[in-house]
């Protein structure tokens, strides 16, 4: 790395991996929202001018990245207690399997409307069919031998998120025929936010514990 900004990035060598210009922009661009303005804690980087050159196996030469003073604030990730999530799912297999499920879906999801619990957020999944590509769009030629339904809601407290894996449990007896292998449970959502704190506030320093020999 010279003072102008140019630095060359590459690797010990049978260390395994590839150092490439796609290789490194892919880094670069990892999490950058304003490539303009990247905060650090010692400068605030601008990549938005920034070129890569392969200038050997395993080395890519860059240039053009400036930079500002640096910030007078400092990023911080805080975890805190956001929610409760209840979970419950329950498997349907044989003829018809995906319309009993969907139906286990919509019972669940009436019921807890008719209980009145705080949702603030909710996913209502058939595992194998919709819970990743979801929407009315989704192709079911070729029904799938089985599907496995599942409910998932973020409310406010313990108690209201483990009603949502009692109600599904509840289909044993009160849904859609051949549904088994329950399972529900209920944990605490703890979330992350970023936030910024003026420097002063983050004092630093460096101790030595121990005597040494």
């Amino acid at each position: 790395m010279r003072e102008d900004g140019f630095f060359e990035v590459t690797k010990l060598p049978g260390t395994g991996g590839r150092v490439s210009v796609g290789t490194l922009a892919e880094q670069l661009l990892y999490e950058g929202h304003d490539p303009a303005g990247y905060v650090t804690p010692d400068v605030t980087a601008d990549f938005s001018g920034a070129r890569l050159e392969q200038s050997g196996a395993d080395r890519v030469a860059v240039t053009g990245v400036t930079g500002r003073p640096r910030p007078e604030r400092l990023k911080v990730s805080v975890g805190y207690r956001d929610s409760w999530i209840g979970e419950g799912e329950m498997s349907y297999c044989g003829p018809g399997c995906v319309a009993r499920g969907r139906l286990a879906l919509d019972i669940v999801r009436e019921r807890l409307a008719l209980t009145g619990l705080d949702v603030l957020e909710s996913r209502f999944d058939l595992i194998g069919v919709d819970a990743v590509h979801r929407g009315e769009g989704t192709p079911e030629a070729g029904e799938p031998a089985e599907v496995r339904a599942r409910v998932a809601v973020r409310t406010t407290g313990l108690a209201q998120a483990r009603r949502v894996g009692r109600e599904v449990t509840a289909l044993w007896l009160n849904g859609p025929y051949g549904g088994g292998g329950a399972a529900r449970r209920a944990y605490e959502d703890i979330a992350v936010v970023s936030v910024l704190l003026p420097r002063a506030a983050v004092p630093t320093g460096v101790s030595i514990l121990g005597t040494g020999a």
